[in-house]
């Protein structure tokens, strides 16, 4: 059984090391995804389920990134009341929008129009709720200190 790692120079130098197994593993995971795309085109590329590891894990990072990086904001900054949901219409209306243009394409109908708005709307509308989310908390946690 490992013990666990008190020292914090010991702490930082693991997170080091975790850190450059995880470029190395990201660029063999991209090197095997582009000798696939070379190969066997891009759909060849995004039917592996490599691929969708990959995205997975872009997609993680770039979440616990945002965590990151509301800490690092300015600790003055307010949420304004009402703006969440201002901003979720404002959202709506664009990806509405959106999906009346596709529409009007030729090769597209309203079924298709509604599927991109919709998808658009949701890839959209959560990394918003979970910055909201992480500046509310943010927030609550400063004022109670």
């Amino acid at each position: 059984m490992m013990k666990k790692i008190t020292d914090e120079r010991l702490m930082i130098k693991n997170l080091k090391n975790i850190r450059i197994a995880f470029f190395i593993q990201s660029l063999g995971v991209i090197g095997i995804l582009l000798y696939t795309a070379i190969k066997h085109g891009i759909s060849g590329m995004t039917s592996q389920p490599l691929w969708i590891v990959f995205m997975l894990t872009a997609i993680v990072l770039g979440y616990l990134q945002m965590s990151i990086s509301i800490e690092h904001e300015n600790p003055d900054k307010k949420i304004k009341k009402g703006s969440y949901f201002k901003t979720v219409m404002i959202i709506l209306l664009i990806t509405i929008g959106l999906g009346f243009l596709i529409t009007l394409s030729p090769e597209s109908g309203p079924k298709d129009g509604f599927v991109v708005g919709g998808v658009i709307f949701l890839c959209t509308l959560a990394p918003y709720s979970y910055i909201y989310y992480l500046r509310k908390k943010h927030s609550e946690d400063t004022d109670e200190e």
